[in-house]
């Protein structure tokens, strides 16, 4: 299809406008952990992040490090690997994390109960203790995918009171959802770092 500049410019003009922020605000670093089960798509996130090719992603064995600019910020994302083995050692990488980003596979009903005693365990770490979460409803391209708000309730995320947290439907492999988790773990790491 014919893209018309018409069409173009009021993208140019926010791309302009978030590049013009980016230059009047020095650089802060931001610590993003990314965790969640095997195969959730917690890589592929990291690589559409970071604007890489996700044709070829195989599972993460310990863990994988990018560095995002992201609305004046550097988002140093930590990617950990989610086989259960790899999962005790998690609590390593806690240290300063300022948002937590949860990674679930709405596809996979029958890990459903394994993902929230995992995310539950994670809220209790007193070293995440009050860290804003962000939980990604990940792979909402799949028929068989459960919406957000069903995923929400059964994981009980209306009860989290010590922190702020969103559950964003997503899919990884598209992009679709992503940006807008994104804007939203930004908006809050500002207001957790003042």
């Amino acid at each position: 299809p014919l893209v018309t500049f018409a069409a173009l410019q009021p993208k140019i003009k926010g791309l302009l406008s978030i590049l013009r922020k980016l230059k009047s605000t020095p650089e802060q670093e931001v610590r993003l952990l990314l965790l969640g089960l095997d195969n959730a798509g917690k890589t592929t996130l990291l690589k559409q992040l970071a604007s890489e090719d996700i044709s070829h992603i195989t599972p993460t064995q310990g863990f994988n490090i990018k560095s995002v600019q992201s609305q004046g910020f550097k988002l140093n994302v930590w990617d950990i690997g989610g086989q259960r083995r790899i999962r005790p050692y998690w609590r390593n990488y806690f240290e300063n994390t300022d948002i937590l980003i949860y990674v679930i596979d709405s596809a996979d009903r029958k890990r459903f109960e394994e993902t929230g005693q995992e995310l539950a365990e994670l809220l209790d770490e007193e070293k995440l203790s009050g860290v804003p979460v962000l939980i990604f409803a990940n792979k909402q391209d799949l028929l068989t995918a459960a919406p957000a708000s069903e995923i929400a309730e059964g994981l009980n995320l209306h009860t989290i009171r010590d922190r702020v947290w969103q559950i964003q439907s997503c899919s990884a492999l598209s992009g679709e959802g992503v940006q807008d988790g994104m804007n939203w773990a930004c908006k809050n790491v500002n207001a957790k770092k003042k």
